[in-house]
């Protein structure tokens, strides 16, 4: 919901700071820092003490995915009235669900970084991302099928949506292996597709920043903007049409989450320290969009790795 306001929200930038580390925007980026510590601990120590080999880095996902989350369920209170905004007219009751929604990305969040219920959390997560492709982003494309940055988020939330239900799958697998079966199946369509289409996009346009192709334009200060862009897009096409052919897919789906992670790394963090967000449509809802997807990415490949077993018992891992 949030992207659906990033090429209308710079109007009320005198409304809300005047520097880009004061008030809510300091809070905000404190809370997400802190929130990735907590969260890396928590994984070192729940996960990746336990795991061994490519489980060590496909651990992260669940942590990856969950810090944007918690980014994305404080915009929706420290920017409201935007959020409230950006609700489809059509919906009655634009402030509770603005409110809803972002209470509910929290506690995705906490729940997905515990454990706590994260089965259902991931389930209902994957459900109201893809509602959100649904309700917003597929009328949005409907009115608009030129506007290649409405497609762009339409896609981007049914990747999240994939990833979210990758992991209930795998979470599922030992008590519920048939409906574990299903739910990998989908996540793995929802999460391929996308990254095809990104991967194109990085050739059709190879000045904007690569990753999830929106309307942030490659920084001055980056040598090589057309070879980031065409490594990127190479990868984001193999490897998505590997995860959907079930071909290397477990490798694939790891490399693309390392991408992303390589991409916060070396231009989307740079460039929120350089030009810290203080409005919705910030360089920190990119380093959140591009993290979120390494957490989708990892998950899915997590899929490969649990549920294959389990729901396709002819097959060999």
């Amino acid at each position: 919901m949030i992207e659906s306001l990033r090429r209308n929200s710079l109007d009320g930038v005198a409304e809300i700071v005047s520097s880009p580390f004061s008030g809510s925007s300091f809070c905000l980026h404190a809370a997400a820092a802190i929130l990735f510590v907590i969260g890396l601990i928590l994984t070192i120590r729940n996960e990746i003490s336990q795991a061994r080999g490519l489980d060590r880095l496909i651990s992260f996902g669940r942590m990856f995915l969950a810090v944007p989350l918690a980014i994305f369920g404080m915009q929706h209170f420290v920017f409201l009235s935007d959020v409230t905004n950006g609700v489809p007219s059509w919906m009655p009751g634009h402030l509770f669900w603005a409110c809803f929604v972002g209470a509910a990305l929290i506690a995705a969040c906490l729940s997905l970084i515990t454990g706590v219920q994260a089965e259902l959390a991931a389930l209902l997560l994957g459900s109201m991302f893809f509602l959100f492709v649904l309700l917003i982003y597929l009328p949005n494309v409907l009115r608009n099928p030129q506007d290649r940055f409405a497609v762009a988020l339409f896609f981007r939330d049914l990747a999240l949506s994939g990833g979210s239900f990758a992991l209930a799958g795998t979470l599922a697998a030992k008590s519920r292996p048939r409906a574990a079966r299903w739910l990998v199946v989908l996540g793995r369509i929802f999460f391929a597709v996308p990254m095809t289409f990104f991967g194109l996009e990085h050739f059709l346009h190879p000045d904007f920043a690569p990753g999830v192709p929106l309307a942030q334009m490659m920084p001055p200060w980056m040598p090589g903007h057309v070879i980031w862009a065409y490594l990127t897009g190479t990868a984001l096409i193999v490897c998505g049409v590997s995860i959907l052919v079930e071909r290397g897919g477990r490798w694939a789906a790891t490399g693309l989450g390392v991408t992303f992670v390589v991409l916060v790394v070396f231009i989307y963090l740079p460039m929120e320290i350089l030009y810290p967000s203080i409005v919705i449509s910030g360089e920190l809802d990119y380093v959140a969009d591009t993290l979120a997807m390494s957490g989708a990415a990892l998950l899915v490949a997590g899929a490969f790795g649990i549920c294959e077993v389990v729901a396709w018992p002819h097959r060999k891992p």
